[in-house]
């Protein structure tokens, strides 16, 4: 089983590309933004309290998501690997996720990151938000702060799987299909 962190801030297409990595290798898609998304439109005692989180432009607590990864994890059935989206977002929450590969007896392939400007990124998000009708994603001053969240906090992330080797970066600018080369190829060394 081949694990893959997809990395980069919001509205780099993590998701787009992340659904393109199912459909050719049969990954399991983790996305802690779907699973959250999923809790929220059920109202779930984690949903109403992700949302409050999630409209202030802020991280849901560490505890909430890893446990919903490690759950899925243990669950996981009749996949080549995983394609983990939005997790983790902290050196925290890697630690927390090591920790839970290594009781299944897994490790993470690599961390592949899409590299894009903020101005790209505001963009994106708007016009996501247009289609998607989510909230979050229709307000510029909250999308800066989901960016600036991402900086300060998630950016970091680089750093630890550099030190283990796994950290690989492309270039978010160009069309979906040249992206996705460039992330097939790093899969594929």
């Amino acid at each position: 089983m081949k694990h893959i962190l997809l990395f980069g801030p919001p509205g780099a297409g993590k998701g787009t590309q992340a659904q393109l990595m199912v459909n050719k290798y049969k990954f399991m898609h983790l996305s802690t933004g779907d699973m959250l998304r999923d809790e929220i439109k059920r109202a779930t005692e984690i949903g109403l309290k992700a949302k409050k989180i999630i409209d202030s432009g802020q991280l849901v607590p560490d505890e909430i998501v890893a446990e919903m990864v490690r759950l899925r994890i243990k669950n996981m059935k009749n996949s080549t690997g995983i394609i983990f989206d939005g997790f983790p977002r902290t050196v925290a929450q890697a630690c927390k996720l090591d920790e839970i590969m290594t009781a299944e007896k897994q490790e993470i392939a690599m961390m592949i990151a899409i590299d894009i400007h903020d101005e790209e990124i505001i963009k994106r998000i708007l016009e996501r938000g247009k289609v998607s009708q989510r909230s979050d994603d229709q307000d510029v001053n909250t999308i800066k702060k989901r960016i600036d969240t991402y900086n300060k906090q998630t950016a970091i992330l680089a750093d630890y799987y550099k030190q283990q080797k796994k950290f690989k970066s492309i270039d978010g600018r160009g069309s979906i299909e040249n992206i996705f080369e460039k992330i097939c190829e790093l899969i594929e060394e």
